[in-house]
Order: structure tokens, then C-alpha cells, then sequence
């Protein structure tokens, strides 16, 4: 883990709000230009089956085909750049808590946005690499030989940095726009990482706690405005680096002249829609040229600039809650709660109420549902899979998938470096 040159080591930084509020934004500018999670809505659904691909570029092909190395300079750099921003936050936590300049409140919000920094990238990082440090320091020769604690040591920590930063934020925004996490996205994660941890009362709890804030944030009908810049389903959002500009996922994934040069939605993705899901229709579109079709998704519909920018990256929106609630009520056996819930998506996707009635439908109904609602999103595709044990439905249609694909290696020049991070991971040695 490198240790990055950084003026957040100067105490200066934090003698006013002003430079201590940009050194923070400087970490969200950087997550959104250079961090694995920037890329995840593309990588992992390459990586899973929601995307094809017909691009050359060998980088990208080997998450295509399931053909990680040690070696690959996307372990290496999702892996360096993850730690480069924890340390970061815990630069912002360290120094932020030490100011005497800043009030209570300046040093509550930015220690509770930093914290949620720190417990947001650390849950990525488990569910690519499994076992990993969990970084709470800024001491280089402390980290330098940090030892790798499991995936349920790793949540319980990720869970007792986001009850202290819900402890720290409130829910109104610092800017209008939503760029900045509050309290309401700090319980998203949460409720989403005690989803993933089977703690089902916790998960619902957590995901009620955003749902009921109706003042603040409203149900929207239209699948067309859903990831607007304005949405009121939207809980955080990245804006893009100018004025002008729109999404990364609009410039990746649209296309308009086929055969695509980069990216495609799968057969296996657009068959996860029911008939009549207007999903299907106004969040993907066809291109032909007559002889053949290809799709792509059609969430973010700008695909360059435009005067204003008009699309932000929505990183956590309403509908998850929804469907995080549906899943653990469904756990606990509120089998009409959860079906409320589901049917909330279902009405706005123009379809009938489901028809399960039971846990075990209810659960496969919500699955399928996270399949047409999330899909090319932050790469919940494979992310559900692996947490629900059915990653090797992948084998089906990806003819690279082999089991020990759920885990990314650790990095081959971080192994040199640190000997506590062995053993690798299986199926990489």
C-alpha cells in the first residue's frame, strides 16, 4: 500500500472549513474519476452476464472472460487506489478530530462523511478480494504490514463505522444536489451491508428508516426521470467533473451504429424482463442494421454533454431500499409486507402485483425483480449472485467461469510486499 503524497498531512488543511470541506472533495472527485468503484456498472457486468463485449482491449477482456491474474493491472490498481483513498479518509478523520479551529458540527459532518468513506470502499473491497485489511490508520509502517481479516470481520467493522458516521450526519444535504452522502445514504449502505450479513430485522429496520423520510425523498412514476439529476429517489449522487458534462454509464453503454465497438446487453440480461415491462422498453433500446440487433442500456440517456449537464451517477436510489426491505421482511416470514414492498416496482414497471405467496416464491420473485430494476448498476448482478450462492449459473453462458472466479487475486507486487496478506486466493496460485 503506497503512501500517498498528500497535503491532508498538513494540520494547516484543517485550520478552516473551507479547505478542510475540499480535501474531502477531493476523495469523492477521485472515487469518481479513478476508482474500481467509477467503473463497476461496466466492469462487473462484464464480469457477471449482463454485458458482452466486442471491444480489443486485452485489460478489459480478461474481466470479459473471467481471466484474472495476479498480475493484472486491474487487480493491482483497483486494489492500490481503493487503499490510497481509505487512507485519505483516515487522514480527514485523524486530523479533523485534532483541529481546534473547526466547531463541533464542521468536525461531526466531516468525520461521519469519512468514516462512511472508509466503510463504503472497504465493503467493495471484501466482496471483490474476500479476505482484507481493514484500514483505520494513517501509520504507513503499521499498514505496511497490515494482516488480512476475514470477510465477517471486515463487515463487522464496516458496520461500526456506519453507526458512528449515522451518529455524526443528519439528513439534510450540505449541497442541494445530493453530491454529498448524509445520514439517509450512510443507512442505505447499512442496510445493505446487514442484508448481505443475513441480519434480516437490522436490514429492514435500516432500509424503513430511509423509506419513511416522505418529506425528503418522493417515489417517482416515470422510468424516464428516474436518473435524472433531479430525481427525488435519488440518495447520492456523483456529479460529473464540468458543467456540461453527464455520465460515465450514458457514454459507456449507449451506442447508436452496430455491430457495438464496445459494450452490449446480453441475451441472458434482456430475458430477465417479464412481457409488458416497461423497464425493458424505456431503460434499454434496440439498434439494428437491419440484419442484425444489439441493445444497450438505456437508464442514463444522454450519452455527451449537454447544456446544462443533465444526468448525474446515481449511486444509491429508493428502489434498493424497496427491494433490500422486500428480501429480509420475506426472511422473517412478513410475507405481505414483502410483497408490498415488490409490488411498489412492479406498478411503476407497468406490471400486475406478484403472484407469490410464500417466502420461498417471494424470495425468487425479488431476485429475478433486483435483475430488471438493478441491472448495470454498481454491479449488484454479481454481487446478488455471489451473497445468494449462485454464481455458478454463470457457467452457463460465460465459457471462462470457473468457481474460484467469485474472488479477485490479491495483488502479486502487494504478496512481495507484505507476506500477512498470503495465503492467495484459491484458484491463483
Amino acid at each position: 500500500m503506497e503512501l500517498p503524497a498528500s497535503q491532508l498531512n498538513a494540520a494547516a488543511v484543517f485550520e478552516e472549513a473551507a479547505s478542510a470541506n475540499a480535501a474531502l472533495l477531493a476523495i469523492y472527485a477521485e472515487m469518481r474519476d479513478e476508482s474500481m468503484i467509477s467503473a463497476l456498472s461496466y466492469t462487473m457486468g462484464l464480469y457477471a452476464d449482463e454485458l458482452d463485449y466486442y471491444g480489443t482491449t486485452d485489460g478489459i477482456n480478461i474481466l470479459y472472460t473471467n481471466s484474472l491474474l495476479p498480475s493484472s493491472s486491474t487487480v493491482g490498481s483497483w486494489w492500490n487506489n481503493s487503499y490510497h483513498l481509505i487512507y485519505s479518509a483516515n487522514a480527514i478523520i485523524e486530523k479533523t478530530a485534532q483541529s481546534q479551529a473547526l466547531s463541533e458540527e464542521e468536525r461531526n459532518q466531516l468525520i461521519g462523511e469519512a468514516l462512511f468513506v472508509r466503510a463504503f470502499i472497504h465493503f467493495y473491497l471484501t466482496n471483490l478480494y474476500g479476505a482484507i485489511p481493514y484500514i483505520t490508520s494513517t501509520d504507513y509502517n503499521e499498514n505496511q504490514i497490515a494482516s488480512k481479516m476475514t470477510s465477517t470481520a471486515v463487515y463487522s467493522a464496516i458496520i461500526d463505522d456506519l453507526v458512528k458516521a449515522a451518529a455524526n450526519l443528519k439528513n439534510n444535504y450540505l449541497l442541494e444536489d445530493r453530491t454529498r452522502p448524509n445520514k439517509a445514504t450512510v443507512m442505505a449502505l447499512l442496510a445493505r451491508v446487514y442484508l448481505y450479513t443475513e441480519q434480516w430485522e437490522e436490514a429492514s429496520n435500516a432500509a424503513s428508516y430511509v423509506l419513511n423520510l416522505k418529506s425528503q425523498y418522493s417515489w417517482e412514476t416515470d422510468l424516464n426521470k428516474v436518473f435524472l439529476k433531479e430525481s427525488s429517489t435519488t440518495l447520492w449522487q456523483w456529479a460529473p467533473k464540468t458543467s456540461n458534462g453527464n455520465t460515465r454509464e450514458g457514454e459507456t453503454f449507449i451506442f447508436t451504429s452496430v455491430p457495438p465497438s464496445n459494450v452490449a446487453l446480453t441475451a441472458q440480461q434482456l430475458s430477465a424482463f417479464e412481457t409488458n415491462d416497461l423497464r425493458k422498453t424505456q431503460w434499454t433500446k434496440e439498434v439494428t442494421d437491419y440484419n442484425n440487433s444489439w441493445s444497450h442500456a438505456y437508464k442514463y440517456k444522454e450519452r455527451s454533454t449537454s447544456d446544462p449537464s443533465k444526468e448525474h451517477t446515481i449511486i444509491f436510489r429508493l428502489a434498493e431500499l424497496y427491494l433490500i426491505r422486500a428480501e429480509a421482511r420475506a426472511q422473517f416470514g412478513d410475507i405481505i409486507g414483502a410483497a408490498d414492498d415488490l409490488n411498489i416496482l412492479r406498478t411503476r414497471a407497468g406490471l400486475p402485483n406478484t403472484p407469490a405467496s410464500d417466502k420461498e416464491s417471494l424470495l425468487r420473485a425479488i431476485s429475478a425483480e433486483r435483475s430488471a430494476e438493478l441491472f448495470t448498476e454498481m454491479g449488484h448482478r454479481f454481487f446478488d449472485l455471489k451473497r445468494t450462492k449462485q454464481l455458478d449459473i454463470l457457467s452457463a453462458s460465460k465459457k471462462g467461469w470457473e468457481a474460484s472466479d467469485e474472488l479477485f487475486p490479491i495483488p502479486e507486487n502487494e504478496l512481495l510486499i507484505n507476506p500477512n496478506l498470503a495465503p492467495q486466493n484459491p484458484g491463483y496460485n
